[in-house]
């Protein structure tokens, strides 16, 4: 039992989940099963995404927001000066709403304008869309 969490192992006299049901490891028939199913295509179903040509581009500037967040943890971790830190919460905050208006501008004009320009039926519905997402980003 030494396996069993310590909040799953039952008190004396009192039977738990894990007595009935002892925990096991599947891994590695998971990853048996796993391996033959073939991977669906990411874009099944619908188009590919507007940003697909840029996707590289897109996570490496991800990326460098995502170190961004991680040199705030290190700063308060730190201790370092409040205002210090907001200069830097105000940066990291400017990188993602300019990478969300990136997007934004690659979604209109491939998504949106290919709705339009095709006669889509659901044309109007990515307008609609479109105009949501840009009333969050104007009221984040």
């Amino acid at each position: 039992m030494a396996s069993t969490p310590p909040s799953r192992r039952s008190r004396p006299g009192k039977s738990s989940d894990a007595d009935v049901h002892p925990v096991t490891d599947t891994t590695d028939a998971a990853d048996v099963i796993a391996a033959d199913v073939p991977t669906p295509s990411p874009h099944a179903g619908h188009r590919p995404p507007g940003y697909l040509d840029q996707k590289d581009a897109h996570l490496k500037r991800l990326r460098r927001i995502e170190g961004q967040i991680r040199g705030l943890q290190r700063q308060v971790e730190n201790d370092t000066y409040c205002i210090d830190v907001l200069t830097q919460v105000s940066a990291a905050t400017r990188a993602l709403e300019s990478f969300a208006l990136g997007l934004l501008d690659e979604h209109l004009a491939h998504c949106v304008s290919e709705a339009l320009s095709s006669g889509d039926q659901d044309a109007q519905a990515k307008v609609k869309e479109a105009s949501a997402a840009i009333a969050r980003l104007v009221r984040s």
